[in-house]
This record gives C-alpha cells, sequence and structure tokens, in this order.
C-alpha cells in the first residue's frame, strides 16, 4: 500500500501540491468543482460514461501504435503544439486515451484502450486512506482527481509492453494521465520528450524528461525552483506560433481590442469592463475570447454593443484569433505571451479582485506586459493605442530563446532537429 501511495502521489504531484491548494478557489475549480455535491456527481458520471462506457468500446489499431513514436496529447492545444513532429519524424503518430476529448481533432488520434482501467479501481479506497492520512484537506478537495487517476499507470505499463514505442513525446507533464504514461515509460526505459506547450508555473513536478525543450529561460528558471532538473535541457522556442511570426500585427494604432478571459475571471467584471470600454471607444471593435472549457453565457456580454463579437475558442486557435487584434486584454492567463509574440499590445487586468492570484506567470514583473489595476488607469493607455501602438515583441526574449535571432520562426526545425538526434542516438 505505500507503493501505491508514492508511485500515485507523484502522478498526482500538482494537484495534491501544498501550492494548489493555496490557491484561490476560482484557480481549483477548473481542475474539480468546489461543491462536494458536484464532485460526486463527477465521480458518478465518471463511472458511467468511461469506466463502464469504455468496456463496450473497441477502439485500438495496433498496426497504427506498435514500433513508433507516439505523441501523446491530453488536448486540442497539447495536438497543435505536437503535430509538426508528425512531418519531421516519419514513424511518429498522434496518441490518446481511450476517451480523452482532443477537440476538433478527435478523430486524428490513435485511441489506446482503457477497458483494463475498471479493474484497477479495487485500490481506490486504500489509496483514498492512505492519501487521508498524509494530506487530508487535499485529498477531501480533490478526492475526483484520485478517483479519476486510478488505473492509468498500470493500464498504460501494459500497453508499452505490448507495443513498445520508440519513444513518447509529451506536451503536458503535470496532468495525472500524461505523469502515468511518463511513468510507465520510465519504469521500462523508453526514451522520453518533453515539448513545453504553455506557459510553466513553480507548482509543475520537476522535469524528469530525457529530452526537455523549452521555450526559453524564463521556463528553465521556474522549473529549478520546483526541484533538480533532469536530462537535456535545449531553449527551442514555441513551434506552434511559427507560421504566424511572419504575420506579426505592423499596425500603427490599435482598432480592433481582444479580451481574453478564463475560468478563473468573474464574467461580470468583465461585463463591467465591456460597457466601459463600448462607452468611451465606440470607434474600437472588440472580440471577446472565454476560455475553451468556460461554458458560461456571454450573451449578455455581446449584447453591450453591436461592435462587441465573440470567438469560438474551440473552433479559432490563439493564434488565428490574436492575428485579427492589435491589442489584448487579459488576466491570468499564457495567452499574454503568445500576443507580444505577435507583436500584440498585451496589458494585465485583473477580471476578479475578489480573489488575490496577482501577476501568477510573472509577465507584469518581467516587462513582458503593462498592468492596469482598473479602469481609469486602463483608460489612457487605450487612448495612447489609438493613438500609436508601442512595438512589443521583443520583450518576449526571455520567455522564448529565438525571437529577434536567426531561428525566429523556426522553432519547429529546431525542435526537430533535437528530437531526432536524440532518436539516432538511442537507435545506435
Amino acid at each position: 500500500m505505500k507503493d501505491w501511495y508514492t508511485l500515485y502521489r507523484n502522478i498526482l504531484y500538482l494537484h495534491f501540491s501544498e501550492g494548489f491548494y493555496r490557491l484561490p478557489e476560482s484557480a481549483k475549480n477548473a481542475a474539480s468543482p468546489s461543491n462536494p455535491a458536484m464532485r460526486l456527481l463527477r465521480m458518478a458520471g465518471y463511472t458511467l460514461m468511461r469506466l463502464f462506457g469504455n468496456l463496450f468500446q473497441s477502439v485500438e489499431q495496433p498496426e497504427r501504435l506498435r514500433g513508433k513514436v507516439w505523441l501523446y496529447v491530453v488536448s486540442q492545444n497539447n495536438y497543435d503544439s505536437l503535430h509538426f513532429l508528425q512531418e519531421a519524424i516519419p514513424d511518429a503518430v498522434m496518441v490518446a486515451g481511450q476517451s480523452k476529448a482532443i477537440g476538433r481533432y478527435n478523430q486524428q488520434v490513435a485511441r489506446l484502450s482503457l477497458r483494463k482501467k475498471l479493474f484497477f479501481y479495487y485500490k481506490f479506497l486504500p489509496l483514498f486512506f492512505q492519501f487521508l492520512s498524509h494530506r487530508k484537506y487535499s485529498t477531501l478537495r480533490f478526492v475526483d482527481l484520485l478517483y479519476d487517476a486510478i488505473g492509468f499507470y498500470e493500464v498504460y505499463l501494459q500497453k508499452l509492453k505490448k507495443y513498445r514505442p520508440q519513444a513518447i513525446v509529451f506536451a503536458n507533464d503535470h496532468n495525472a494521465d500524461a505523469r502515468a504514461m511518463l511513468l510507465a515509460a520510465k519504469e521500462l526505459g523508453i526514451k522520453t520528450v518533453y515539448v513545453q506547450h504553455a506557459s510553466v508555473s513553480n507548482l509543475f513536478p520537476p522535469l524528469a524528461f530525457d529530452l526537455n525543450l523549452l521555450e526559453g529561460q524564463d521556463s528553465l528558471d521556474k522549473y529549478r525552483q520546483c526541484g533538480p532538473v533532469h536530462g537535456q535541457v535545449e531553449f527551442i522556442g514555441m513551434p506552434k506560433a511559427d507560421q504566424f511570426v511572419p504575420l506579426r500585427n505592423r499596425n500603427q494604432q490599435v482598432q480592433t481590442l481582444g479580451i481574453a478571459c478564463n475560468l478563473m475571471d468573474r464574467v461580470e467584471e468583465v461585463e463591467q469592463l465591456l460597457r466601459h470600454i463600448s462607452r468611451d471607444f465606440p470607434q474600437l471593435h472588440i472580440l471577446l475570447r472565454p476560455h475553451p472549457r468556460d461554458k458560461r453565457s456571454y450573451t449578455s456580454a455581446t449584447g453591450i454593443s453591436p461592435n462587441i463579437s465573440l470567438s469560438d475558442a474551440r473552433r479559432q486557435s490563439v493564434f488565428e484569433y490574436l492575428r485579427e487584434l492589435d491589442m489584448l486584454i487579459s488576466g491570468n492567463s499564457g495567452i499574454h505571451l503568445e500576443a507580444v509574440l505577435l507583436n500584440v499590445w498585451s496589458v494585465y487586468f485583473n477580471f476578479n479582485p475578489r480573489e488575490e492570484l496577482h501577476d501568477y506567470y510573472g509577465y507584469v514583473a518581467h516587462g513582458l506586459v503593462e498592468e492596469a489595476a482598473s479602469y481609469p488607469a486602463l483608460k489612457p493607455m487605450l487612448e495612447q493605442g489609438i493613438q500609436q501602438k508601442p512595438e512589443v515583441y521583443l520583450r518576449a526574449q526571455y520567455y522564448n530563446a529565438t525571437v529577434g535571432t536567426p531561428y525566429d520562426g523556426e522553432s519547429s526545425a529546431l525542435a526537430s532537429d533535437f528530437a531526432r538526434a536524440m532518436l539516432a542516438n538511442h537507435s545506435k
């Protein structure tokens, strides 16, 4: 039982950390419902729809999996971050768990059957009490995450023994299923590669891949705060931004303003800001973009003015959205970095003043973006931008090592070279 606890504590490293438990409830709610009844309902739904539902579906295509380089994805964003390797590595195939939602790419990934996951749930109660004795409050708050995690490692270990991939490439290092796949690969000596796909938090697990392809110095500095860095580390910039680098915003004035919000933000605060801006700057076209997982209604927000439009994050990629903007306003979101990379002027604005989670990614502290603490502070920025928009993309150099270098816009090629070199050395 102690070995089970150690293994699952590693799998659930992020969500059962003290730092994560201390985050504001809005941040935790994105991972697990704050309402205990909703957590139990989620567990029940998971049991019926996935654990039992998976028993009656045959999803694996062995010929697509055996001996390949697996590009393991847990989201649509992961797919966007790794798809360049499908072209660069002939034996590469996108792989996901049986029922994992990969957005518009659901039909394009090879699936791993999770039928047998149900048979490992005899471990749940012993693990629950073990976690309860070590981390009582986190266990009660995130019991649904513990429940969901059961069996991933054991099933993935079986799959890796069966299909023996040449290597596994990850774009996520902290979700339970990705952690389980990583630990199973390490147990069998299968080479692993990590391609950073989003901004890093110092709450993440320590780097433990054979090859770590990071965007820039900021990421390495934060991972060093997480613990010892294992494996080779290389800076590659942001591959998913390559095709948009030549399309950087060159407009001199702000005409289109983006407001990007997420599950930590309060809709009322977003609507209030929209009312202020629409009243004082009726000439601006405003594109509102909720996070892909945000299911809340924004009908009232778009009804404030005919100049406000809604971007569907499930259909339009983040860079496609940013291409339409001259300026962005957002809270604690990695979209700030992506905006600045495209020379879109980005401003940090707190849409949840009730909870203190100031500058979570350190973008303000490191000069990537300005901060507007209130609408009166934001208003002169908007006035300035309408007169003369600043050029900002070089501010991203600390975060993205290729900006302003000959490799600017060539991150995919750089990452592919490092990955192919590792595979070639491994095959010798």
